[in-house]
């Protein structure tokens, strides 16, 4: 067993991610400036830190045998907000990383880097980012590859669902937001509708991850759980919550990703089996939001560049 450091292990990932290491017998340390937080009450150890301040990371990167990173900017519109900052927190950190930790590095990047391509993308496919997120998490895969360390990438797909207990939810996901809009409004927009999604439960990053925390296999992964249109996912939620319409619009939209992947990589070497199925996401979020366990969803602490772009006001 390890001495695992989630660095950002506050965040949407890391809830279930702490928690499904701990299950597996390994001692956890979680680090997190709370950005999107104002507490951190999970009752395990934590220590309040910025990977902007590199120092305050060092002492617990002494103490580690692993990393897993989750601290970064994440999303197109959140990395649009300020540019310069978006490159210090997701690519000059993960050169501070490589520079000052030697033992293994778990690393979540994102399918996004794909951009917008037709044919079934595989780990050998050509990237092509759309966005400064994307073009972002390249440049530290890059890095990451061309150190030393014993390092696994996943390239996420776009995550749904609910993680732990006391993360929040995303609300700034296509999956969640639809089925938000369900609940809450009725009906669900739906601009175009024939671009494709690589969806992937966000405790099924965990699945992944936690089993090879380890192990000595490295490189670069897809995971998804399931390819699927944006409006076949709106059918999918509607016959969960039958009440609610689709509307749909038949211009371009406004994300102009598209893309689907193959994640039988995963599957093969890493022996990733998916847990969470898109229903399971739907319900879930649907049963967060009429239980009132989730009070008020426009709060923007849900939203990833609406907190951002607060927070860096008040600077």
């Amino acid at each position: 067993m390890s001495k695992v450091l989630v660095v950002g292990g506050a965040g949407y990932v890391g809830g279930y991610m702490v928690d499904h290491a701990i299950s597996a017998g390994h001692s956890v340390r979680v680090i997190d400036n709370l950005t999107y937080e104002d507490a951190y009450l999970k009752p395990i150890e934590f220590f309040f830190g910025d990977i902007l301040e590199f120092s305050t990371l060092e002492p617990h990167l002494k103490w580690a045998d692993t990393v897993i990173w989750l601290a970064a900017f994440v999303g197109d519109p959140a990395c649009a907000i300020n540019p310069k900052l978006t490159m210090q927190t997701n690519v000059d950190s993960i050169r501070n990383l490589v520079d000052s930790f030697s033992g293994r590095i778990i690393f979540p990047s994102t399918c996004s880097v794909y951009g917008a391509q037709e044919l079934l993308l595989d780990e050998e496919s050509l990237t092509a980012p759309l966005s400064l997120y994307a073009e972002s998490k390249i440049a530290a895969e890059e890095i990451l590859i061309s150190a030393p360390n014993s390092t696994l990438i996943f390239r996420l797909g776009t995550l749904f669902g609910l993680s732990d207990t006391y993360s929040r939810l995303r609300v700034d996901l296509v999956l969640n937001t639809l089925t938000i809009r369900a609940v809450l409004d009725g009906s669900m927009s739906v601009f175009g509708g024939e671009q494709f999604r690589p969806l992937l439960h966000v405790k099924d990053v965990a699945t992944a991850a936690v089993p090879h925390i380890d192990s000595a296999i490295t490189g670069i992964f897809n995971l998804h759980t399931e390819n699927i249109t944006i409006l076949e996912l709106a059918y999918r939620i509607q016959r969960i919550i039958p009440s609610a319409s689709i509307e749909t619009t038949k211009i371009s939209f406004q994300d102009s990703r598209n893309y689907r992947v193959n994640s039988d990589k995963a599957r093969q070497i890493l022996n990733f089996e998916p847990k969470w199925s898109v229903e399971d996401g739907i319900k879930e979020v649907y049963e967060a939001i009429v239980s009132k366990r989730i009070k008020d969803v426009s709060n923007l602490r849900y939203n990833n560049s609406l907190t951002l772009r607060t927070r860096l006001d008040a600077i």
